[in-house]
């Protein structure tokens, strides 16, 4: 008997945002049975969806050329899941796929211009949601910073741990999310818009992933 051969691992790439407005201010619960609400999209950054959506292609073609399946959450400037296009319609396509990791890429925004560099933010630890893929994901995460930072020369910022995480409370996959730099910082947005910095970022996440995920 010839045995079929496994297929390649799938990595579900979650650009940030791209929610209409209008659906991203509507409530949704924060983990499942959890009577906390929070809105599925804030919008991001100025100019964040689109930084994050480049990387998140980069990436994708990246991981192709090495062999690994890949599936996004948007591929264009609006997200269409028809599952709600929110945080937990992004979990739930992953979930669905049986990703084997799930790569969540976003960048940062803040009222202290000053701020910059790389961070990556990993589920916290809580029964019933995030229990079964917490050390996974912080595994994972570890291994993403680190790559990222040493591709890109960015500050590292380290890995922060969320509780609060729509996307993370409803995976039932290793979950991640890069902060890839401040848009808020006049010269890391600047480098964030350009393809040569974007691809830097890609190869970090790509470097990342191979780290935890064996093709």
């Amino acid at each position: 008997m010839i045995l079929a051969a496994a297929p390649p691992p799938l990595v579900c790439l979650d650009p940030g945002h791209g929610t209409p407005p209008a659906v991203g201010r509507q409530l949704e619960p924060i983990g499942p049975g959890s009577r906390m609400l929070k809105i599925k999209d804030g919008g991001g950054a100025a100019g964040e969806a689109p930084v994050a959506l480049a990387i998140a292609r980069r990436a994708r073609l990246l991981l192709l050329g090495r062999g690994y399946r890949v599936a996004m959450t948007r591929t264009g400037p609006t997200i269409h899941l028809g599952d709600g296009n929110g945080n937990i319609a992004r979990a739930r396509f992953c979930n669905r796929r049986h990703a084997t990791l799930m790569v969540r890429i976003h960048a940062d925004g803040s009222t202290v211009r000053s701020l910059h560099g790389v961070s990556t933010l990993v589920p916290a630890w809580h029964r019933g949601w995030t229990d079964d893929i917490y050390a996974r994901s912080l595994r994972a995460g570890r291994a993403l910073q680190k790559a990222v930072v040493r591709s890109t020369g960015a500050l590292d910022r380290g890995i922060v741990q969320r509780s609060d995480l729509t996307g993370f409370n409803w995976a039932n996959v290793p979950a991640v999310l890069v902060e890839s730099g401040f848009m808020s910082n006049p010269a890391e947005s600047r480098r964030l818009k350009t393809g040569a910095y974007q691809q830097r970022v890609a190869l970090g996440i790509v470097l990342g992933v191979a780290a935890v995920v064996p093709r």
